[in-house]
């Protein structure tokens, strides 16, 4: 079974949507809320979405594909849980990569996001002041290659910032054809 995580924009959800930026490529439709199904598989996810959806994507919760195993200890050692109840800032920061990117090899593509990008060692740098996971949508026929979800507190939506922003100015970033920002907020936990 594929553990596939549904985000869902509309008018429910915990997750009030604040803006929706588009940086490159096409945007998506406006939404109100955020919603995230947890659990399932890709079939059990093919419902109907709810009335008041404006749009659905979906992805995998995988193996970190191209983190060596020193990278995929230090990011689980100091990767904090999500839902944290002080973590009330989200975002959602779906993105595919070009053509070009996908007809690299894997020992090429690893070079890109790694050596010359530093892709990993820039998110350490970032942890535990906030929280992510990777969905890879890609084999799910979706319009997005990857899913990116981040929490944080309010006080840390600086480093946030200064996260996406290193992150944008990697050589990595030149390969992204389409990319959407979805920053979020949810009341705290009571």
């Amino acid at each position: 079974m594929v553990n596939v995580i549904e985000f869902a924009g509309g008018q429910a959800g915990p997750w009030r949507v604040t803006r929706i930026d588009t940086p490159v490529g096409d945007g998506l439709p406006g939404a109100a809320r955020l919603s995230v199904g947890l659990g399932g598989d890709e079939v059990a996810n093919e419902a109907s979405p709810s009335p008041g959806t404006t749009w659905r994507l979906r992805g995998a919760i995988s193996n970190l594909r191209y983190a060596t195993r020193d990278e995929v200890v230090r990011l689980r050692t100091a990767q904090p849980p999500l839902d944290r109840p002080d973590a009330t800032c989200a975002a959602l920061i779906p993105i595919k990569k070009s053509a070009r990117w996908w007809e690299l090899a894997q020992d090429e593509r690893r070079a890109i996001f790694e050596e010359s990008s530093q892709h990993t060692k820039i998110g350490l740098g970032y942890l535990p002041a906030v929280a992510r996971r990777l969905h890879h949508s890609r084999d799910l026929g979706e319009p997005f290659d990857f899913l990116t979800w981040f929490e944080f507190a309010p006080e840390h939506e600086d480093a946030f910032e200064a996260l996406v922003a290193a992150l944008r100015a990697t050589p990595e970033w030149a390969f992204v054809e389409r990319e959407v920002d979805i920053r979020l907020t949810r009341d705290a936990a009571g």
